[in-house]
């Protein structure tokens, strides 16, 4: 609903079998569950391929089973023969045609320049029905259509600290996470074991959700088995991060669900989907969003009104009750971001893809937007 990257068919998901098909990372982005921001920051398409791309190979060494299948080589001749997405999709783009061969995806090792496509495996995403009228969304509808072979409706969030900014610090006090504290401090706090949480993925504003509600809109999939995958991804990318410099601080997963086998999908690891300090500074989207807070306080308080006022209202959307739209941002500032994105990834992967500073000096050029 409002993911930056497009998606193309080649060969649709059925009831019986998994499709293929790609994801185009662009460099569009997104904050506060907004949409497409009105500007794109340069390269940030690319770094999150690449970071995601490094990501699913580590997690598929370490036996974690994914949808990732490679990345599109640069050269890559590409045909007209794709499919529209039959069943609907998150991402902004669903788009016919532009099929690659199979011999053009290769791993990342094989790429020389920063790849921007992804292919992957499809699942079925069926409609998810609003109801309406307090009674919110149709999940049993939801399942019904999906039959065995579906992408699972739920974000799973894991926490590995709780910095400043986490919507955790408004939901759980200290101590309903281990911490012996009756306040939360002002600076970001490690947690003794990382903490799980499940929200909505297609709902138009995401929420928490308990763990029998997530039970009940994970369908057929097990939330012990989802905890589990996060937990286990969160290792993989949490060990990664340390040993090139990073705090990884949370992040969340996607997962499909086919023969009774869930597989992490989307993309994992990336300075979107999570969050990651250096040498004390947030590198990741959290820079954005905090850039909005400080000097677009009017757009992000119309955000949190309209998200408030769309549950007395029986529409879905709570952007047609959003009085204001969001500036944007200056060149300096996207050019920081650019490069934060750009050595994040050359220092994640240990690769100079990307002509970009040492990460040192791209982390102090984003340290006092």
């Amino acid at each position: 609903m409002t993911s930056v990257k497009e998606f193309r068919v080649a060969e649709p998901a059925t009831a019986d079998a998994l499709g293929r098909g790609r994801f185009v990372f662009t460099d569009a982005y997104s904050v506060f569950d907004w949409g497409r921001m009105p500007d794109p920051i340069p390269r940030k398409g690319a770094s999150l391929c690449t970071m995601g791309a490094y990501n699913f190979e580590r997690l598929e060494a370490a036996g974690i089973p994914t949808h990732y299948r490679g990345v599109v080589g640069p050269n890559a001749e590409k045909s007209d023969a794709g499919k529209s997405d039959p069943g609907g999709s998150d991402v902004e783009g669903s788009i016919a045609g532009n099929t690659v061969p199979e011999d053009s995806i290769v791993g990342l090792e094989a790429v020389s320049t920063p790849p921007t496509e992804m292919a992957i495996e499809l699942t079925q995403v069926p409609d998810l029905p609003y109801l309406g009228g307090g009674d919110g969304y149709d999940y049993e509808t939801y399942h019904e259509a999906a039959d065995g072979n579906y992408l699972i409706p739920l974000e799973v969030v894991f926490r590995n600290t709780v910095p400043i900014g986490s919507s955790l610090r408004d939901r759980r006090e200290p101590a309903d996470v281990g911490l012996d504290a009756s306040e939360w401090p002002d600076e970001p706090v490690a947690l003794p074991e990382p903490v799980v949480e499940f929200s909505t993925k297609y709902e138009e504003q995401d929420r928490y959700l308990t763990r029998e509600e997530a039970d009940r809109i994970a369908g057929a999939a097990s939330i012990d088995d989802l905890e589990s995958t996060a937990l286990a991804v969160n290792r993989v990318v949490t060990e990664r991060a340390e040993d090139v410099g990073f705090d990884h601080e949370d992040g969340k997963i996607e997962c499909l669900y086919t023969d009774g086998e869930i597989r992490v999908a989307d993309v994992v690891g990336t300075f979107d989907e999570n969050r990651f300090a250096y040498d004390g500074q947030e590198v990741s989207k959290e820079v954005v969003r905090q850039w909005y807070k400080r000097n677009d306080p009017e757009w992000v308080a119309a955000v949190s009104e309209a998200k408030e006022a769309v549950a007395k209202r029986d529409v879905a959307d709570w952007r047609t009750l959003c009085s204001d739209d969001p500036v944007q941002l200056p060149d300096r500032v996207l050019e920081a971001v650019s490069a934060m994105y750009a050595a994040g990834a050359n220092a994640y992967t240990g690769r100079d893809l990307f002509d970009a500073p040492a990460i040192g000096e791209a982390v102090d050029g984003v340290r006092d937007l």
